[in-house]
């Protein structure tokens, strides 16, 4: 699942009982190529709706924009009441890093989102949180103070321009907060206890917020207070985690119900391993526990590893085998099963995800490839076959990390076997994308060419996808001479018994290497561009020099072990 980068986008509308403007508002989301709708979240007493969708950047923005712009049209605040704190049509809309991107580069398009609404809408927009364009900014409690009602003396206040649109008061839409923040997930702990009160103090003990301190440390002591009279607190075990105790009837235990708002500063797994240790000081154990939600994928990827490691076991695995350690470590199967395609965020998105040849069968593969169609050709199966070559010495470190005996190297070999993985995933992800750069020449090659402008247009085209397919085969072969490393240390190191496995994969290596050259070859001589041409071709031939000599190294060793 390497590659894409994703953002999630969680707007809340302040309408929460009129459904009709709610699927009109949706209805603007669904319509965004790239944009998977994931949630409607609606409550009456709040009159509020919470949505949440989730795509690559820039895709999720447009959706956005469409989202308050429409919201804009059908919400009118002067009507508007509700339970919770609100001030627009729109109230707040936070983007929230989920796979391959930055809090930085995330904030970057929460400001782009405010930039174009500014300028199209007639609404006061503010920055908050990681996009906040000043510190006093950063906090949404500060930049919504007031609410609406108080928002037209607000907007004549200069402290409170707005950071994009106009400094007047819009009635009906009021303003907007954008946003960039970490993604909270909602997560219980399951106790072999029905006592709310020590579910609680387990709560306590995990929390930022801690406890009150009390005189003796006694339960009912007298609450101790600072020399201005204000309480003190005992500060838990895990920051940026918000946690209390509770009963759930339906399941006849206790939990600990928990809110992690950073799982950078404190990971799932963490909150879970402290909640362990606090419980087995407190005489109770955890059963399990439970994800409400949805999760991203580095969040399971890093407790399985997490796990593994306290195992002595190899992580250098499939992500599908680490994310079934995490589900039996941390429980998450006790009170119902964990559906990874359903709990993970980026398997709930496979079908804009995921590419249509790596996820086919072996024989579909082979039918797509001997059918009529000229893709997929030679490049992607170089890819293919390069990923097949260093899977093979990704299996032998594996192996070699749990060999008997062997006990003390099981860290080395992992690190080795998760090089390997994320070599496989790269070339499996090039397999797509060099079928994805053949289309591209053919689309250019189609466009139309009546004026001369069109002609010049068509030309561009099919220079610029012309070289996307020379760079994508050539990054095959870049990706794929990284493997002979990787073999050459097996074959000379690794479990005796797999010596083979080692040297079919330099064969598939070098195999992969040489497909790719053919492809930067012929698809060069298509350039116009001599100097990139010649500069191009000069550094593939390098690059095969080096894969064959590398090959013949890794097999030499090979058959010296064998023999």
């Amino acid at each position: 699942m390497a590659g894409k980068q994703l953002i999630e986008c969680v707007p809340n509308f302040s309408e929460g009982v009129d459904m009709s403007i709610i699927k009109q508002i949706t209805d603007e989301i669904e319509k965004i190529e790239g944009v998977k709708l994931l949630d409607v979240d609606p409550g009456k007493a709040t009159n509020r709706t919470v949505v949440t969708f989730v795509g690559e950047p820039y895709p999720v923005i447009e959706a956005a924009f469409q989202a308050i712009k429409k919201a804009s049209e059908l919400i009118d605040m002067s009507k508007h009441s509700g339970e919770h704190p609100r001030m627009g049509a729109t109230d707040v809309c936070p983007l929230i890093p989920i796979a391959n991107i930055s809090m930085e580069e995330t904030a970057k398009y929460a400001v782009k989102l405010a930039e174009r609404a500014g300028s199209e809408l007639d609404i006061p927009f503010y920055l908050y949180e990681s996009a906040a364009s000043r510190p006093e900014r950063k906090n949404l409690a500060t930049v919504r103070a007031g609410e609406y009602e108080g928002l037209e003396q607000k907007l004549e206040d200069p402290k409170w321009k707005p950071d994009y649109g106009p400094a007047k008061f819009n009635p009906r839409a009021g303003a907007t907060a954008i946003g960039a923040r970490d993604f909270l997930i909602a997560y219980n702990i399951n106790l072999n206890t029905t006592s709310v009160r020590r579910a609680n103090s387990i709560a306590f003990d995990i929390r930022e917020n801690g406890r009150l301190k009390r005189e003796g440390g006694k339960i009912n002591g007298k609450i101790l207070k600072d020399k201005k009279g204000n309480p003190l607190r005992q500060k838990g075990k895990c920051k940026s985690v918000k946690a209390i105790g509770w009963y759930i009837e339906e399941y006849g235990v206790a939990q600990i119900s928990m809110n992690l708002t950073n799982i950078v500063v404190t990971p799932l797994h963490v909150a879970f391993e402290e909640t362990v240790k606090s419980a087995g000081k407190r005489g109770m154990r955890v059963t399990g526990s439970e994800i409400v939600g949805l999760v991203p994928l580095k969040v399971m990827l890093d407790a399985g590893r997490h796990f593994l490691e306290k195992q002595e076991r190899s992580v250098g695995i499939s992500e599908r085998e680490i994310i079934h350690i995490a589900v039996k470590s941390l429980g998450l199967d006790e009170l119902g099963p964990f559906d990874p395609d359903k709990k993970i965020i980026e398997y709930v998105l496979k079908d804009q995800m995921q590419s249509p040849l790596i996820h086919k069968t072996l024989s579909a593969f082979a039918d797509d490839t001997a059918s009529e169609s000229p893709a997929p050709g030679g490049g992607s199966i170089s890819a293919y076959v390069g990923a097949l070559g260093v899977s093979l010495g990704t299996m032998v470190a594996n192996l070699s990390s749990h060999k008997r005996g062997w006990d003390d190297k099981w860290e080395s070999f992992s690190k080795v076997a998760e090089e390997g993985q994320r070599i496989k995933d790269a070339l499996l992800g090039l397999v797509d994308e060099d079928t994805h750069a053949f289309n591209q020449i053919i689309t250019a090659i189609r466009m139309a060419k009546g004026t001369a402008e069109e002609k010049a247009s068509r030309l561009q085209a099919i220079n610029d996808a012309t070289i996307n397919a020379i760079e994508v085969p050539l990054k095959v072969m870049k990706t794929s001479l990284k493997s002979f490393g990787l073999l050459k240390r097996m074959a000379a190191s690794g479990n005796p018994n797999s010596l083979s496995d080692a040297g079919v994969g330099a064969l598939c290596a070098r195999a992969a290497v040489h497909g790719a050259y053919l492809n930067v070859l012929i698809n060069s001589k298509d350039l116009d561009d001599g100097k990139y041409v010649e500069k191009t071709l000069k550094e593939a031939k390098k690059l095969l020099k080096q894969a064959i000599t590398a090959e013949k190294e890794v097999l030499a060793t090979v058959e010296k072990g064998i023999k």
